[in-house]
């Protein structure tokens, strides 16, 4: 048995190339809004408008942007905070 873990699920950015594989898969690179890079195979690539700037549908809140570990870890505890000083 083997997991298959999708680390770019959900990510939106800009297409900035495409390397051709005869014979394998192709792979996309693409840039989000704060310049982070990523690489997949282009049949997970689905283009929602022309630009990053003015997308075709509605984004979810975090604009398809992945946070690191450690700036999604300091935004979960200061949530957390935020909920304890309000239930004093």
């Amino acid at each position: 048995y083997q997991r298959r873990v999708h680390g770019n699920r959900g990510r939106i950015g800009e297409v900035i190339s495409r390397e051709r594989h005869p014979g394998s898969f192709d792979i996309v690179h693409v840039k989000d809004a704060v310049d982070n890079t990523f690489a997949t195979r282009v049949d997970n690539v689905f283009v929602i408008g022309a630009s990053i700037f003015s997308p075709l549908i509605s984004l979810p809140k975090q604009k398809g942007i992945k946070l690191s570990l450690v700036d999604d870890r300091e935004r979960k505890l200061a949530l957390v905070a935020l909920h304890k000083v309000g239930k004093r």
